[in-house]
């Protein structure tokens, strides 16, 4: 089991990883082994995330979502299998944690009375300011 929040662990055969190639500099060792890291995890079928969590983390997974509902993260920052695979891991678990949080409500406020006074005056002024920049036409 791996603890995303204290409520909500992810059963580690949820997820799937492949190894390939990575691409970018590393010479013959990227050439000779598949150090990258892709990370397969099924959102939409999850038993782990609660609705409200799994709609969170579709907005959030953006276009690493499959049609299927399947988020995909590669990693191959590193040179070792090893740390790609606790980076890709990683990222989930933080991607998770942040679909996590409820969003706050937001409560509708009206402006006070000095700030809609305050509005009105530079209105005003700046009417003032470009009244003062028109010429009257001359009668010749």
């Amino acid at each position: 089991m791996i603890r995303v929040s204290p409520e909500i662990d992810l059963d580690e055969r949820e997820i799937e990883e492949t190894f390939v190639r990575a691409s970018g500099p590393g010479g013959q060792n990227v050439n000779k082994l598949s150090t990258a890291v892709q990370l397969r995890f099924d959102v939409r079928r999850s038993p782990s995330l609660a609705p409200e969590v799994r709609n969170r983390l579709e907005r959030l997974a953006g276009s690493r979502l499959t049609n299927d509902g399947v988020l995909v993260l590669t990693a191959q920052r590193h040179r070792t299998q090893l740390r790609n695979r606790q980076d890709a891991l990683d990222r989930l678990v933080e991607l998770i944690r942040q679909a996590a949080v409820r969003p706050v409500k937001r409560r509708p406020t009206k402006p006070t009375k000095a700030s809609r006074e305050r509005r009105i005056e530079g209105k005003k002024r700046r009417a003032g300011v470009k009244r003062l920049r028109h010429t009257k036409p001359a009668f010749d």
